[in-house]
């Protein structure tokens, strides 16, 4: 016994596979929704190469000393932490200009402060420094929050003696907070707003050691990756 063919059985089958494939071209060939983008990095919010102060005769500990006119970004401010920190000198090294702690009679910390915004830490933002420590020192990420808190990270570095450019995110540290008078830390901070942060900077929580191989740190050019946040 043959079977008749049913023209109309095929024709609605086509119709159900046709409209399938639309289906697919409709969403790209996908079956859900397209993932979203993975995060950049924020752009350059600011950069500091920092400059000699105004002097007379040859350069020395004392014409050399920190005084605002060492910032050469006319949008950020620089600040200096620490009852020894004002013997901070500028100095000339590798045909670059930072700021050299080795006379420094206590802990101290330096930070910049963009004037118009705020700095949003949060994600990807880095902060890149070229920095040099010497005879075990060590240098932490330090920030003032939009509260007026002043927090240490416990990522340490050290590049024994030798300048090298440092990344550092903030994301996936310990924080704890920072007397800025006596630069000291106490208790932890958990869970801190980087999303509005006043200043960023580096911190020695050991005074100088002087001239020659001793202790030190040399902070020169610093970059920070960061989302600018309208004060």
């Amino acid at each position: 016994m043959q079977l008749r063919s049913r023209p109309w059985m095929v024709t609605a089958f086509s119709l159900v596979v046709c409209s399938a494939a639309f289906a697919r071209q409709a969403t790209g060939g996908r079956g859900q929704a397209a993932a979203p983008a993975p995060a950049s990095r924020p752009a350059l919010m600011f950069k500091e190469e920092w400059r000699l102060p105004p002097h007379e005769g040859a350069p020395t500990d004392e014409n050399m000393r920190f005084t605002p006119a060492v910032v050469a970004n006319d949008r950020l401010e620089a600040k200096v932490y620490g009852t020894g920190a004002s013997v901070i000198r500028a100095a000339e090294h590798e045909g670059r200009i930072d700021l050299w702690t080795g006379l420094a009679t206590s802990p101290v910390a330096v930070t910049l402060r963009d004037k118009r915004n705020y700095m949003d830490l949060t994600g990807l933002a880095r902060l890149r420094w070229m920095v040099r420590t010497t005879a075990i020192h060590t240098l932490y990420p330090v920030v003032r929050l939009a509260d007026g808190t002043y927090i240490a990270g416990n990522h340490g570095i050290t590049t024994d003696g030798e300048f090298l450019q440092v990344e550092i995110a903030f994301v996936g540290m310990r924080w704890f907070k920072l007397d800025p008078m006596n630069v000291v830390v106490t208790s932890e901070v958990r869970n801190p707003d980087f999303s509005r942060v006043d200043e960023v900077g580096l911190v020695t929580l050991a005074p100088g050691g002087g001239h020659g191989i001793a202790g030190s740190a040399n902070l020169s050019t610093v970059e920070l990756f960061a989302k600018a946040v309208p004060r």
